[in-house]
Formats: C-alpha cells, sequence, structure tokens
C-alpha cells in the first residue's frame, strides 16, 4: 500500500525559533498517524537539526531539504551534499520544485543527477512536476510533464523509481490562491501514474506515491486526497499555521 503524505514546504520562512514553535505546535495537537500516513517537513537547511531533535520519536514523522547539489563533495561553495544530508539523518529531499526551475534554472538533465546521487545514498527525491499556465491554456500539459518524467526519471531501474515520491505541482496555482479542481488534480495525477505504468508495469505504478502541490489548505485538503491516484499534498504557505497543518494532516486518507 502506497503511503498518504502531508509534506510541509517552508520554503524561505521563519526564525528557528518560529520554526521550533511551530513543529512544537503541531506535535501537540497531532494524533497518532495511521500506518500508511507521513508528515514531512522540508524545512531550510540550517534548521535541519533543530527539526530533526523535535520529531526524535515519531516513527511518521520525516524531515526532509529543499535541495542538494548533484556532485558528492568539493569546491562549490554555498551547496549542499546528500553526503551532508545523510550524516544528519534526512530521509527526504525535495528535487526539481518550480522555485527552482523558474529561479535557478534547473533542468530536466540536472534533477535527474540530484535523483541519481540522492538513490545512491538512500535519500527518497520528492521529485515536482508540473506546468505553467501558459501550458495549461495551450492544453498541453500532458505532453509537457511527460517529458519532465521522461527526461528526469524514467533512467532510473523499477526498484529505484519506487523510492521516488512525486509531485504534481501546477505552477499556475502555486501561491496565487488559484487551485485545481479535484477533477483537474486527479486527471494529471491519473495521467502520471499512467505513464509509470506504461515504462514500468501497473504494480510498480500503484506503489508510488503521488502528491498534489498547489494552493493546498485545509478548507480544500479533504476534497482534493479523496481523489484517488491523489495522496496527499506538498503544502507552502498553509504548512507554516499550526491548526493549517494539522488539519491537512488529518485530511490525508
Amino acid at each position: 500500500m502506497r503511503k498518504q503524505i502531508a509534506a510541509a514546504n517552508w520554503k524561505m520562512n521563519l526564525t528557528i525559533e518560529q520554526g521550533a514553535a511551530l513543529l512544537e505546535g503541531i506535535i501537540a495537537k497531532q494524533q497518532n498517524l495511521k500506518e500508511d500516513q507521513q508528515a514531512i517537513f522540508a524545512v531550510p537547511a540550517p534548521y535541519i537539526q533543530m527539526a530533526q531533535h523535535k520529531i526524535a520519536g515519531k516513527e511518521s514523522m520525516f524531515v526532509a531539504a529543499q535541495n542538494c547539489y548533484s556532485k558528492k563533495n568539493g569546491a562549490y561553495t554555498g551547496e549542499t551534499s546528500v553526503e551532508m544530508l545523510q550524516s544528519l539523518g534526512v530521509k527526504y529531499v525535495v528535487l526539481g520544485h518550480s522555485e527552482r526551475r523558474e529561479y535557478f534554472q534547473e533542468s530536466n538533465q540536472l534533477l535527474a543527477e540530484k535523483l541519481n546521487i540522492c538513490l545512491e545514498y538512500n535519500i527518497h527525491p520528492i521529485f515536482c512536476c508540473g506546468e505553467p499556465l501558459n501550458i495549461r491554456e495551450a492544453n498541453t500539459q500532458n505532453e509537457y510533464v511527460a517529458k519532465q518524467l521522461e527526461e528526469s526519471l524514467f533512467h532510473l531501474s523499477a526498484e529505484q523509481v519506487q523510492q521516488v515520491v512525486i509531485a504534481y505541482e501546477p505552477i499556475w496555482a502555486i501561491g496565487t490562491g488559484k487551485t485545481a479542481t479535484s477533477e483537474q488534480a486527479q486527471e494529471m495525477h491519473a495521467f502520471i501514474r499512467e505513464q509509470l505504468a506504461v515504462k514500468y508495469g501497473s504494480g510498480v505504478a500503484a506503489n508510488i506515491s503521488i502528491l498534489y502541490g498547489g494552493s493546498v489548505k485545509a478548507a480544500n485538503a479533504a476534497e482534493i486526497f479523496s481523489q484517488p491516484d491523489v495522496d496527499g499534498g506538498l503544502v507552502g504557505g498553509a504548512s507554516l499555521v499550526v491548526d493549517e497543518f494539522v488539519a491537512i494532516i488529518g485530511a490525508l486518507k
């Protein structure tokens, strides 16, 4: 049974004191997660150790990095290697978020390299894919996302790809207040799973968690998560509010 996941992406927000208080508040209000449910917190790199300490002993809670570099080590000032993340006990890393693609020109080919090195170090990538507004308006979103999968993901073996979490993020719905309808979310999630099935077989495709990322909040999480191919959410702004994120965790199937 594939995991149902509520993943928080704090982005470049909060002081360490605010982050600690946020985690404490969520943990205090969060009931025990079911066996197939997880809460993941993608925190800024300076806060990883603090977050690991706060969730210690919580079997279904994990800390993620928001990015990593594509090389093991070397003269890359300011970058964070997967070896460093592994030494901190990090189990997940977000790769290919639309902001990384747009602001830092991360290509599908670079992301393929990052996926490879994460898997080499037994760190699960949360691989983001999704289309901008002009692609959606042209109704070519399927081709756009298929290319992202083909160029970044489909070189992996069936065993490797099952270590990846996919997050579909319609870029036009991130931070805009717009949200894909639950039907639009399901349509794309089903398409992604179909592409996985064509490449790897239906058994492998059925085992991969696909999250929705695009203005998920407490008010719409249950409806979005109820769709058969939506396995939770990658949550931005709402993950910075205790009651909002607790409610989103509670909306998991």
